[in-house]
């Protein structure tokens, strides 16, 4: 009883200092939340909870407020994470359902996880590591040009034009175009892009000489497509939120800025992500856990979206964050996002 009693407590005070900034003392506790016991028990209450490196005492006040152990001990005590309300799914739904292409709902869905959560977000474009190909499409464009359109799992389109030198119009030419079209299918639909460029350097070898010029254009279309897709991209969202929260970083926010733009910690961090292979997994990084030291006064709050998790989407912001609206924010994006992405 004494220890659920004590984490009643801890979760008052995070609640209060998430919500109002200032320090938690035992008589506001005991005006804001029913619990049940007497000041001096709240008080004693607060003396173990700080004695277990749960809550501090800032130099400048009386009150109390909590550790990095403090947030992690809140979280990991989450029974479960609220759902976002019916209206916020819907919005939520709406909003993103309006994308055109990838580019648009990794666009769309930063912005609005920022709008969220009042944090700043971070969406990875999906890792070319964990995609897969969907379908090859060749499409003559008049004379000689044929179109080479990669379609991939995550929702990725590439195009490119190819210059095969020999007439595609005529029976012959219509023949070419289909005898390819299956062939590239067939060696790559299901098939890891990163595995893309060998399966079909091999399988061109086997084509018609007469076939071989046409063919060898439509697999070389094909590989560069796939190295172009190589760059691993993060976009962001809502840095402008850290100035809200600027009292929130001791020091300086300077290294927090410094460490959003460098996109490789940011990869690394959505990488991390990888291991999750339950659904909707969130993971919640708070300060000091965070690898990076730029990041060490901040949590992050990830997960994973789209075919086999390939990529990643969360938010970066003060340890003072609303940790049970983040991690719904998250998830239920996250969701929508796989959806819009499986369709």
């Amino acid at each position: 009883m004494t220890e659920d009693r004590r984490l009643h407590v801890l979760r008052a005070i995070v609640q209060d200092y998430v919500q109002t900034s200032e320090p938690v003392g035992s008589k506001s506790l005991l005006e804001r939340h029913q619990l049940g016991v007497s000041a001096a028990t709240v008080r004693n209450d607060m003396a173990a909870l700080e004695e277990e490196g749960l809550i501090s005492a800032p130099h400048t006040s009386a009150g109390r407020i909590p550790t990095d152990a403090g947030y992690r001990l809140f979280v990991d005590r989450l029974s479960t994470v609220k759902p976002l309300t019916r209206a916020e799914r819907a919005a939520i739904q709406r909003f993103l359902d309006g994308a055109v292409d990838l580019d648009d709902v990794v666009g769309r869905t930063v912005r609005l996880l920022a709008s969220l959560t009042n944090q700043v977000a971070v969406v990875q474009y999906p890792s070319l590591s964990r995609s897969t190909v969907r379908h090859v499409e060749l499409v003559p464009i008049g004379g000689t040009r044929l179109m080479v359109v990669l379609i991939v799992n995550t929702g990725r389109v590439e195009q490119r034009v190819v210059e095969t030198g020999q007439d595609l119009t005529g029976l012959d030419g219509e023949q070419l175009v289909r005898n390819l079209r299956a062939l590239v299918n067939g060696e790559a639909v299901g098939r890891p892009l990163t595995e893309l460029p060998a399966r079909l350097d091999a399988a061109v070898r086997e084509v018609a000489a007469a076939e071989q010029q046409v063919a060898r254009g439509v697999v070389d279309a094909l590989a560069d497509a796939v190295v172009e897709q190589t760059e691993e991209r993060v976009v962001l969202a809502g840095t402008a939120n850290l100035a809200r929260v600027n009292t929130d970083f001791p020091l300086s926010i300077g290294p927090v800025l410094e460490a959003l733009e460098e996109h490789v910690v940011l990869l690394r961090l959505m990488g991390s992500m990888a291991s999750l292979d339950t659904q909707d997994a969130v993971a919640v990084s708070i300060g000091a856990e965070n690898s990076y030291e730029g990041l060490r006064a901040t949590s992050v709050v990830t997960t994973n979206y789209g075919p086999a998790g390939a990529g990643g989407l969360g938010v970066v912001g003060p340890t003072r964050m609303d940790y049970p609206m983040a991690m719904a924010s998250v998830r239920a994006v996250a969701h929508y996002v796989s959806q819009i992405l499986d369709n």
